[in-house]
């Protein structure tokens, strides 16, 4: 912004809600009535979610070009995300002149213990890394904050030399303690 000391937000293949929003009014929504009392705004809207989701389906098969898939999926948190996500996917490759094959392997990752971090990244599950060799690698996770499991993941999974490796995720989260990572494509910043 010219002129101005505040930098302007940098909206890249995300959606930035600013510290600030206010949220959506809860009369705009129904939602189940055991959250009465406990919610005090929607910040997200489902349908937004929804939207959002398809739109990173299409990026993905842009970047990745129509090409097979090996897609990863980060659990807990990353398993609803990732099946919508798969689920748009295969309507694109319906929709489309070539078939784009996907198959879908879970993991879980291990970084901290009773909430401290152990410096090291544990990788649980995953039936066989090393068949990842040559393919186009998608890792799917709910929530990337400061960026430093996934740079392991990452780090970890290049060892087995796949064609290549995309990251999308549902959130990333502002945070001073942030090592800039950022995921190809991501729903927004929390």
């Amino acid at each position: 912004m010219a002129g101005s000391s505040e930098e302007a937000p940098d909206y890249g293949r995300g959606i930035v809600i600013m510290d600030d929003w206010p949220g959506y009014d809860l009369n705009l929504f129904t939602y189940p009535q055991h959250y009465y009392g406990d919610l005090e705004y929607v910040l997200i809207p489902h349908g937004i979610i929804v939207d959002r989701i398809e739109r990173l389906a299409k990026d993905i098969m842009k970047d990745i070009g129509y090409c097979d898939i090996m897609v990863l999926c980060v659990l807990k948190g990353g398993y609803k995300f990732c099946a919508d996500l798969v689920e748009h996917l295969k309507n694109i490759s319906r929709n489309s002149d070539r078939f784009v094959s996907m198959k879908v392997d879970f993991i879980r990752l291990k970084s901290y213990r009773n909430d401290q971090s152990m410096g090291e990244m544990q990788i649980i599950g995953g039936y066989d890394l090393s068949t990842l060799a040559g393919k186009n690698v998608l890792i799917v996770e709910d929530v990337v904050g400061t960026g430093r499991t996934m740079k392991a993941l990452l780090s970890s999974i290049e060892k087995y030399k796949p064609n290549m490796v995309k990251v999308a995720s549902l959130l990333v989260k502002r945070t001073p303690r942030s090592d800039g990572f950022r995921p190809n494509s991501h729903l927004r910043d929390q």
